[in-house]
């Protein structure tokens, strides 16, 4: 029996039973009154206001974008309609919303990964130096320096010591006796002494200098295996994620290095729309300026090209629509109380030396087995204090909620995050718990900057699914998208946010290109542009696109990007997509 024939035998044996069709008045009424009860839910969602004032010209593109996901959620997507299996509803291993190192590959080759790339994504609010940027790219930088060494804790000699030994780089332009009188691949290889790195890839043992690079990116990156190994939980992760900072560090902070990279990160960020940038960096790995005999001792000499470059790649012609970068400097957690202190008044003394360029203070590194910000709050009053003194005003961008814990002291990080005065939380993974500060985080006007593949790859959610961030944007918490360590997380050599603008806009049902333009719009408006008080900030983000400053011409040109980007959906893409598969 056809299709057809037999929906026309069920409905009559539903009429036989006297089963009523959706198409009676008292059924009909019951399902008006649903669809006004989810409407009203809608009103209290985040992206509602932006949704009402869309232009007609931005409907329609959201209504293509809508129309593109359905259908690759049912071809792209659907393990059955790729393999011809009509009768079967097993899925395989392929599933819109699957995890991110899983889908990756396939989502690259996505007409919505292309649409994404297009789009406008504002500022980049959450992000860390020691993990953005193109790593392949670096290392090949590094292996050109003569000088730039390599050293490990130990021998390299066996595969599991090249998987487990610690190892970095540093540029050393005169090993004396610190040089190594066997290869850092053998037994013999002496623990801390030097070999040039380009020797050393050289004669890697397996597979030569290219063998070298994928053995350094297997160091330096979540593999696929790692990301989705979530049986072994958090803490087993996170050691991995941590161990790739130190290796990195070595040549990320040498001076010819280091503007290469700067130049190199600015304009993927440009490339994939991103406008803006708040960086968060430690300063605890040496900088070593071009063909010095040693590292600076503080840090002067790298926030000097760190402003120089943002300049110069402003002026530049592929920086060209760019609006620029500042700096959130970051504190360990892990720290004991004098290391944080000295750490808080090199903060201020930079903050006095490059006004400009530093805009905020945070504490950072796995908060599971960090102090709490409880247990902080002495160092925390004292550094505020200690601004006053100097006459600086460094706000708090506060880590705070990256846990699945509830009710422990990690999960209270939140509310010394919102009582401390933070302006935006970091992750605020589990803030969803906590009706009340929900509740204050929209009342403060405190925007949560969401790292959704972060959140998975480090082992808090199994896939974008399962993610918190749509609980809030349904209670109206301001929220935007972050890409957090893309190149230590497996973005691959990029530092663009496409991959989770794409995740979200894939995985949740509700958001769609409106929701997802929302959170790039509020990107925009919780950006630090320039340095303004507690009182003064409050004022600016109440007060939005309709005041005067930086901050609303940031919002209009965003504004007349997005409706650019719109036509260009439509024009693209409109005689193409059937819409009526919405209906």
């Amino acid at each position: 029996m056809g299709s057809t024939e037999q929906q026309s035998a069920d409905d009559q044996w539903a009429a036989e039973q006297g089963i009523p069709t959706l198409d009676q008045p008292f059924l009909q009424k019951y399902l008006d009154g649903r669809d006004a009860l989810i409407a009203q839910e809608k009103q209290k969602r985040s992206d509602h206001a932006f949704r009402e004032n869309l232009s007609p010209m931005a409907a329609e593109a959201c209504a293509i974008v809508s129309a593109i996901r359905f259908q690759e959620q049912n071809t792209l997507w659907n393990q059955a309609y790729e393999d011809n299996l009509a009768e079967t509803t097993e899925s395989g291993g392929i599933y819109p919303g699957m995890m991110f190192s899983l889908a990756k590959n396939r989502m690259e080759n996505s007409k919505l990964f292309k649409i994404v790339k297009k789009m406008p994504k504002g500022a980049l609010l959450h992000c860390h130096l020691g993990a953005t940027g193109d790593l392949e790219e670096l290392l090949i930088e590094g292996l050109k320096v003569k000088g730039m060494q390599i050293k490990a804790s130990g021998p390299l000699a066996t595969p599991k010591q090249r998987e487990d030994t610690t190892f970095g780089f540093l540029f050393v332009k005169n090993p004396g006796d610190s040089v190594a009188q066997s290869s850092i691949w053998s037994s013999e290889y002496k623990a801390d002494t030097y070999v040039p790195i380009a020797d050393a890839a050289a004669t890697f043992p397996d597979g030569g200098q290219e063998g070298f690079m994928k053995w350094f990116q297997s160091r330096t990156t979540i593999t696929n295996e790692e990301s989705t190994a979530h049986h072994l939980g958090p803490n087993a992760i996170w050691q991995k994620f941590t161990s790739t900072f130190g290796i990195l560090a070595g040549l990320q902070f040498y001076e010819p290095l280091f503007r290469k990279f700067l130049r190199s990160m600015f304009r993927m960020m440009n490339e994939d729309g991103v406008r803006w940038v708040d960086i968060r960096t430690v300063f605890v790995s040496p900088y070593v300026r071009e063909n010095a005999d040693k590292p600076e001792e503080d840090a002067e000499a790298l926030l000097t090209v760190l402003g120089e470059e943002i300049a110069a790649f402003k002026a530049s012609e592929e920086g060209k629509g760019f609006w620029g970068a500042r700096l959130i400097w970051t504190g360990l957690r892990i720290f004991d109380t004098r290391n944080i202190a000295e750490d808080m008044m090199e903060c201020i003394r930079m903050k006095e030396l490059f006004p400009d360029l530093i805009c905020g203070y945070d504490l950072v590194g796995q908060e599971d087995l960090g102090r709490p910000l409880a247990d902080l709050t002495p160092e925390l009053f004292w550094f505020k204090k200690k601004c006053a003194e100097a006459g600086v005003d460094i706000p708090f961008f506060f880590h705070a909620g990256e846990t699945l814990g509830d009710g422990d002291a990690v999960d209270e990080n939140l509310f010394d995050a919102i009582l401390l005065g933070t302006r935006r939380i970091g992750h605020g993974f589990s803030l969803y718990k906590h009706p009340l500060l929900v509740d204050m985080v929209k009342d403060k006007k405190i925007l949560i900057e969401s790292c959704p593949i972060s959140n998975e790859v480090l082992r808090l959610t199994t896939s974008i699914m399962s993610h918190p961030l749509p609980a809030l944007l349904a209670r109206g918490v301001a929220c935007s998208l972050c890409n957090d360590d893309p190149s230590v997380l497996g973005h691959g050599n990029t530092s663009g946010m496409s991959h989770d603008f794409w995740q979200a806009l894939q995985g949740w049902e509700n958001l769609g290109l409106e929701g997802l333009a929302s959170l790039a719009e509020n990107s925009v408006r919780w950006a630090s542009y320039t340095d303004c008080s507690a009182k003064e900030w409050q004022q600016e983000i109440k007060d939005g696109i309709f005041g005067k400053g930086i901050r609303s011409q940031r919002l209009k040109e965003w504004a007349q990007e997005f409706e650019k980007f719109c036509q260009w959906v439509v024009r693209e893409y409109g005689a193409e997509t059937d819409l009526e598969t919405l209906d």
